[in-house]
């Protein structure tokens, strides 16, 4: 992926499948939104291709887009009339339920805590139902009960079948809940595999998965 004469991706290429929790890591700069917005169908890249239509793939920005003073719900409906989801109305009651969301329903989403908000963002990703869920660091700003609800839907998502790939600047993230690693740096992919592989190509088995990417980005010439 290019932009002008900058580089954002090189040759970045890997397979996932249903059921796995996916974390993209690496500094500032990596290409890290990029990657996701290219599986999610929001840039075209300027080389390779995505298997998976953007239909297939539900979006989960950083920032939400949602109208704060609309409710949960008339976010949800609105969203997915934009989306030509094929029942909207049971589409919105799906969601509501799967988050968790249905007491606050009606509740305008700009009075919604944090944690809330950023469920009704991930219910806009999930309207069409999709097998792959890119979420753009999902838990930023969140505070630690917040994370760990948001953490335990998205893992239930998981277990219930859902591909998710996320991108964290908490790579902490990474070796608690991902099932695999994607680490990029300059555009990069330097390493794909299981968080304990990591730590293993790291020389820090038993050791902290922080000090290990430091480690790690460091041994590539990146730090």
């Amino acid at each position: 992926m290019r932009y002008g004469e900058r580089e954002a991706l090189c040759g970045v290429s890997f397979d996932a499948v249903a059921g796995e929790l996916v974390a993209i890591v690496g500094p500032n700069g990596a290409g890290k939104t990029t990657l996701l917005s290219i599986l999610a169908g929001i840039q075209r890249p300027s080389a390779g291709s995505v298997d998976r239509v953007p239909r297939e793939v539900g979006w989960v920005p950083q920032q939400p887009a949602l109208y704060s003073k609309l409710s949960a719900a008339e976010n949800l409906e609105l969203f997915a009339r934009l989306e030509k989801v094929a029942d909207a109305g049971q589409a919105v009651e799906r969601m509501l339920e799967q988050t968790g969301l249905r007491e606050r329903a009606a509740e305008q989403v700009g009075l919604l805590s944090g944690g809330n908000r950023q469920r009704v963002n991930v219910a806009i990703g999930l309207l069409a139902d999709p097998p792959v869920l890119a979420l753009d660091e999902p838990s930023s700003a969140l505070d630690p009960g917040q994370r760990a609800r948001l953490w335990g839907f998205i893992r239930g998502l998981a277990a219930a079948g859902t591909c998710v790939v996320f991108s964290t600047h908490d790579v902490s993230e990474v070796q608690r809940y991902a099932t695999r690693a994607l680490v990029l740096a300059d555009g990069e992919l330097l390493f794909d595999g299981s968080p304990e592989s990591f730590l293993a190509a790291a020389g820090e088995e038993d050791g902290d998965f922080e000090d290990a990417f430091v480690s790690f980005l460091n041994g590539h010439g990146h730090r």
